[in-house]
């Protein structure tokens, strides 16, 4: 599996938020978001080649209990994730995986909690929303959203009942952060706005 890089830092979004995590960024993605923050990721060439044992060595010295399996888009290599995950869950660690929603994510559920990022209009991309239905309470559904148009599609999904009582609006890093929180405010939105920790303190 080609894996982009492996690092310890404070999980930045989500319900681990402020958690020390590591994390682990596969390589490649199936969507061309936008305003994505890892475009080294996309393409696939990016990153070296490791084996289930390198991760695993490699995650072990960072020393943390908590691992988020990002991207990219990590269900791309959901046969080299199946194994991985199986002997991560066995040794106690607490996993959570990012996905963009497109590839389901049930043969991992067993082994991780699913954090759903759920492609908003201005992201150029789509995300399929009938796998909202796999999503367990143990899950969570995100969010990104730059301008009113993004917060109303996120709005009429979560008002369709598709989505968890963990549900995030995060704002894209430098937007009108109080428009969003005026919406969901006036909304009565069932969800939680997220700021992106990581950039606030200025970590990875």
């Amino acid at each position: 599996m080609k894996i982009v890089e492996i690092f310890g830092s404070l999980q930045g979004e989500g319900k681990n938020q402020g958690r020390p995590t590591t994390f682990v960024r596969f390589s490649g993605c199936n969507l061309r978001c936008a305003w994505c923050d890892t475009p080294e990721s996309q393409d696939g060439k990016s990153g070296e080649e490791m084996t289930h044992d390198e991760v695993i060595g490699e995650i072990k010295k960072r020393g943390f209990g908590h691992i988020c399996i990002t991207g990219g888009e990590p269900l791309l290599w959901m046969d080299e994730l199946v194994p991985l995950l199986g002997a991560l869950d066995s040794e106690g660690y607490i996993i959570d995986i990012e996905t963009n929603g497109t590839i389901d994510p049930a043969p991992l559920m067993d082994f991780a909690s699913i954090c759903m990022d759920v492609k908003c209009p201005s992201s150029g991309e789509v995300s399929n929303l009938s796998l909202l239905k796999r999503l367990r309470n143990r899950d969570s559904v995100k969010f990104v959203v730059f301008g009113r148009e993004d917060l109303e599609y996120a709005e009429d999904v979560i008002i369709s009942g598709g989505c968890l009582p963990e549900t995030f609006i995060s704002p894209v890093s430098g937007s009108d952060y109080r428009a969003v929180s005026d919406y969901i405010l006036d909304k009565k939105l069932p969800c939680r706005m997220q700021i992106q920790l990581h950039k606030i303190i200025g970590v990875k």
